[in-house]
C-alpha cells in the first residue's frame, strides 16, 4: 500500500506491506460550513462564561495572546475575526503578544503570514523573550515551589484573550487551554521549573491526561494566578480546517475542547508494533527537531522494546543549530548520558526536556530520522539518517519474526495512540 505522510508544505508516499501494516489517522471531522460566524456566536455564548462583550469595560487594556510560527493555530482567521468581534475598542487598548515559550521570536514577515499584514500595520505586536527580564514580572512562587515570571503586557492587561487550538500533547495532556500563559509568555525560570526532569518523567506526564498530571496542573495553577483570562481555542482536522471552538472559562471551555479532540484523536491498539513511521504533522509543525520530538513520542507509545522508529520530519530549521537542545545533544557521546545527566543534582538545561523525551524513546527503540538535514547533524543528534523508508521497513522486518506487523502515523501526534490497559 501507498501510505502518505505529512512532510514539509506536501505529503511523501512511503510503499508499505499491505498484509502488515495499520495505519492510524485522526477520525475525520468536517470543517464547519462558516467558521468565521462559529468563532462569533463563540464569543456570544461562551461556556461558562458571560459573552467577550461584556467582559470589556471603557478604557480596559486586551492582551490578546497568539500562539507562534511552530503551531497549526490558523492565525490569519482567527485573528482577524476576533479583532473584527472587538472594533468597538480602540486599538491603542490592544496588544497581540506572541506565545513563543522558549522559541525563537517571529520574523515580521513571519508575522505578517502568522496575523495578516493588515493586523501587524494596525496593532502592536510583541514577540515573548522568557530570557528578557526586563518584561517578565514576578508573581510568587507556585505551590510546588516553582518561582512565577510572566510577561508583564499580559500580567499589566485587564484582560487576557488566550488564543490558540487544542491537540493531545506529549507530555502536557493537551495543548491550548491555560498553555498559551505557562509556558507561552513565563519567564526561562518557570518553564525549567515545570519541565524539569522530575516531572517530565512522571508517567501521569503523557498525551491525554490532565488530572495528575503534575505538568498540567501547575500550568493551570500560574495561570490562573495571572488574573482574568477569556478562552479562544479551536480544534482542526487534516486538513487545518476549524472543526469546532471553544471559547469563555479559561479552564473550563479549554476541557470541553479537550474531550473533543480525545474522542477524534486517540486510538486504542490491542498489541504493541515491532516498527513504526511517524511524522509531525508536517509544516509548521516539523520545522525543527525540537519539535519533532513530539511525532517520535507518539509513535514510541505503541513500540514493542527494541523496535524501530521511523520519523519523517523535514526540519527545514535544523535542530535549530546553536539551539539549547543542539548544544546539549553535542554535549554527550550517547543518549543515555542525557539521563546521567537529568538525574545530576541541581543540573539543568534549557530545552532538556525535548532531549529527555527523545533519550527515553531511544532507551527502548532503534529510532532513525529522514528529513532534510546533512547526515552529520543527524548523527550529532544521536540518531540514524533514512534515506529511503520504505527500504528501511523491509529492512527491520526482514530482522524481526515473521508475524512482525508495522503502524504508520501519517499525520504524527494528531494521532494519539495507545495500548490497552494505559490511557
Amino acid at each position: 500500500m501507498i501510505v502518505r505522510l505529512a512532510y514539509g508544505e506536501g505529503t511523501l508516499p512511503v510503499e508499505l506491506p499491505d498484509d502488515r501494516t495499520t495505519v492510524i489517522e485522526p477520525r475525520h471531522q468536517p470543517g464547519l460550513p462558516d467558521e468565521r460566524r462559529a468563532v462569533w456566536e463563540a464569543l456570544e455564548r461562551p461556556i461558562a462564561a458571560p459573552p467577550l462583550r461584556e467582559w470589556i469595560k471603557p478604557g480596559m487594556r486586551i492582551c490578546i495572546l497568539f500562539t507562534d510560527i511552530t503551531r497549526a493555530t490558523p492565525n490569519h482567521r482567527l485573528i482577524p475575526w476576533l479583532l473584527e468581534y472587538l472594533s468597538f475598542v480602540p486599538k491603542e487598548q490592544i496588544i497581540l503578544l506572541n506565545q513563543t515559550g522558549t522559541h525563537r521570536p517571529n520574523t515580521r514577515s513571519e508575522l505578517e503570514r502568522m496575523l495578516t499584514p493588515d493586523v501587524v500595520s494596525r496593532y502592536r505586536v510583541v514577540n515573548h523573550e522568557c530570557e528578557n527580564e526586563s518584561d517578565l514580572v514576578y508573581l510568587g512562587r507556585l505551590s510546588s515551589g516553582t518561582p512565577l515570571w510572566i510577561n508583564r503586557h499580559a500580567v499589566e492587561a485587564d484582560l487576557r484573550i488566550v488564543t490558540g487550538f487544542i491537540e493531545p500533547h506529549f507530555f502536557a495532556g493537551f495543548s491550548g487551554g491555560p498553555k498559551g500563559i505557562m509556558p507561552g509568555v513565563a519567564g526561562l525560570r518557570t518553564i525549567m521549573g515545570n519541565h524539569g526532569a522530575r516531572n517530565i518523567g512522571d508517567p501521569r506526564a503523557t498525551f491525554g491526561v490532565l488530572e495528575g498530571n503534575p505538568i498540567w496542573e501547575e500550568i493551570r495553577e500560574a495561570a490562573l494566578r495571572v488574573g482574568p483570562s477569556f478562552l479562544l481555542n479551536v480544534t482542526l482536522n487534516e486538513q487545518r480546517q476549524i472543526t469546532g471552538v471553544f471559547a469563555g472559562d479559561l479552564i473550563r471551555a479549554h476541557r470541553e475542547g479537550c474531550a473533543f479532540v480525545k474522542a477524534s484523536a486517540m486510538y486504542r491498539c490491542s498489541a504493541p508494533f515491532d516498527v513504526v513511521v511517524t511524522t509531525n504533522s508536517g509544516y509548521p509543525l516539523d520545522l525543527n527537531l525540537y519539535q519533532g520530538v513530539k511525532g517520535m513520542s507518539a509513535g514510541a507509545r505503541i513500540l514493542k522494546p527494541g523496535g524501530t522508529l521511523i520519523l519523517a520530519a523535514e526540519c527545514r530549521e535544523g535542530v535549530p543549530a546553536g539551539s539549547p537542545l543542539d548544544r546539549l545533544l553535542r554535549r554527550v557521546r550517547e543518549p543515555a548520558e542525557i539521563l546521567q545527566l537529568l538525574a545530576t543534582p541541581g543540573f539543568e538545561h534549557p530545552e532538556q526536556w525535548q532531549a529527555h523525551i527523545q533519550a527515553l524513546v531511544q532507551q527502548r527503540a532503534r529510532v532513525l530520522l529522514y528529513s532534510s538535514l546533512p547526515d552529520n547533524v543527524v548523527r550529532a543528534a544521536h540518531l540514524e539518517p533514512c534515506y529511503d523508508i520504505s527500504g528501511a521497513v523491509r529492512q527491520a522486518l526482514a530482522q524481526a519474526t515473521s508475524d512482525a506487523r508495522v503502524a504508520a502515523l501519517p499525520q504524527g501526534p494528531l494521532s494519539i495512540p495507545y495500548l490497552e490497559g494505559s490511557n
